[in-house]
């Protein structure tokens, strides 16, 4: 009989493009396995139920199944074959941080919630129904990171889910080019009929004066969420205070190139390149 192989305990490198680092230089060195292991579990949902041809009822399934495995690495079990290199690591990370399970559910029910709404065609009513999905597709993401620092007093996760909030916001409107296209996108109801906007002329990609203060409207308020989370940088021990400061000025530096492009983000998606990296580094110092 073939032995069993132990599921790998190390997490992979990050190498996927993001505006802001993760698990980096700047990070605690004994945080960044557990920070990566994270990252490479809802990497691996959001791939889930974005990537390949899959319907959304194999999306769901799988979805279903990646839950289940969560669920059971938490309790203790083994990792199964099919994401080792996933629920290894994560197990780890939960077992030496104790990890809040709960917070790394959420992340798929936001991931679900995507497809579902995805395969119905269904659009969001306001920012108040938008706000309640970054509850549980970015917030947890920092309450994870706090906990691992060790802080939870209730201003800094206050201050952190403005930020995680803000950043998933910043990713929406950066982001208009290929989600709309998709059939999907996070362009409230409420906000397009304030600036009359339809959806149709918004399947079209083509800028208007109405679509470019629709997006000038929400990156305006992605800055203002980011703004009630910026106390947090000072608030954070050491290195993890300054990688948050590179995290705020990744957002803010997306925002910047999306009010340039004064509504063309709807066909163009902004990047940050390396001069943008060294202009969030300038801004870090001066935080």
């Amino acid at each position: 009989m073939e032995a069993e192989v132990a599921a790998p305990t190390l997490a992979a490198p990050v190498t996927h493009y993001e505006n802001f680092p993760v698990a980096s230089l700047l990070c605690p060195p004994h945080l960044r396995q557990p920070i990566a292991a994270i990252y490479g579990f809802a990497r691996t949902a959001d791939d889930i139920a974005d990537e390949g041809d899959d319907n959304a009822a194999e999306r769901l399934a799988q979805l279903d199944a990646y839950r289940g495995e969560l669920l059971a690495i938490a309790a203790g079990q083994a990792p199964g074959a099919r994401w080792a290199t996933v629920f290894g690591p994560l197990q780890v990370a939960i077992q030496q941080h104790a990890l809040p399970v709960p917070l790394l559910a959420d992340l798929l029910s936001a991931f679900s919630q995507d497809v579902r709404k995805t395969a119905d065609g269904a659009t969001y009513a306001d920012r108040a129904e938008l706000l309640d999905y970054c509850r549980r597709s970015a917030n947890p993401v920092g309450r994870l990171l706090l906990h691992l620092y060790g802080v939870h007093d209730a201003q800094a996760l206050a201050e952190s889910d403005a930020i995680c909030s803000a950043l998933q916001l910043i990713n929406f409107w950066q982001d208009l080019s290929e989600d709309i296209p998709r059939g999907r996108h996070y362009l409230s109801d409420a906000d397009c009929a304030r600036h009359g906007v339809t959806r149709a002329q918004l399947a079209t990609l083509q800028s208007t004066p109405a679509t470019r203060q629709l997006i000038a409207d929400n990156a305006r308020w992605a800055r203002e969420c980011m703004a009630q989370g910026l106390p947090l940088v000072h608030r954070l021990p050491g290195r993890a205070g300054w990688e948050l400061r590179l995290v705020v000025q990744g957002g803010l530096r997306i925002l910047d190139k999306v009010d340039a492009l004064q509504g063309a983000s709807l066909h163009t998606r902004p990047r940050l390149g390396k001069a943008d990296w060294l202009r969030m580094l300038g801004r870090c110092l001066r935080m």
